[in-house]
């Protein structure tokens, strides 16, 4: 979404379909802008709402940021099941997300914001993990388990910033079928051993 005035949603009245509105124009901002260079201001004006409604929704731009992030609620749907295909159910659910956000996924402005707000950075991030590793305790049992789910995070990191930050190298070039299937294998070892 470009930043005219035109861009601007229509104001409306309903509290689900204005916290919809949020949601999408924070998710676009975030992507475009990253965490750093987007404000409420900007987000509120993309959503047709007012500053103070964001913040009676949503309490700062941190909290906005985490609800715009898929929560483990909305991932836990999609990765349940036999363990043994879980690591091809979080490759797919990744990429698909990924590639159906054209590149404003909220994961992306965390890599970006990293370099310009490190604490904030940190922050968002470590909440991201802590409901990571909720997610994948309800799936997968064992051992150090919070440093798996933490390798997987860096991993997956790494390929969003090779592949949708940088859009650059074999993994950017990669059609998506193949890339579910290259992390797949990976994610399985460092899950599973």
């Amino acid at each position: 979404m470009s930043g005219s005035p035109e861009a601007a949603k229509k104001r409306t009245r309903e509290p689900e379909v204005r916290r919809a509105a949020i949601l999408e124009a924070a998710r676009d901002a975030f992507a475009e802008r990253g965490f750093a260079r987007t404000t409420i201001r900007d987000i509120a004006r993309r959503a047709g709402v007012t500053h103070g409604l964001v913040i009676r929704h949503f309490g700062s731009k941190e909290q906005l940021f985490l609800a715009a992030v898929p929560s483990s609620r909305n991932l836990m749907a999609e990765v349940a099941g036999d363990p043994n295909s879980l690591p091809t159910r979080v490759a797919r659910s990744y990429v698909r997300r990924m590639s159906e956000s054209g590149g404003s996924d909220p994961f992306i402005a965390l890599i970006r914001a990293a370099a310009s707000e490190e604490d904030a950075a940190k922050r968002l991030f470590a909440a991201m993990q802590d409901e990571s590793l909720e997610m994948y305790r309800r799936v997968i049992p064992g051992p150090a388990l919070e440093e798996r789910v933490s390798s997987v995070g860096a991993y997956l990191i790494g390929v969003t910033f090779s592949r949708y930050v940088l859009r650059s190298g074999p993994l950017a070039e990669m059609a998506d079928d193949e890339l579910v299937r290259h992390l797949g294998p990976n994610i399985r070892a460092i899950l599973f051993g």
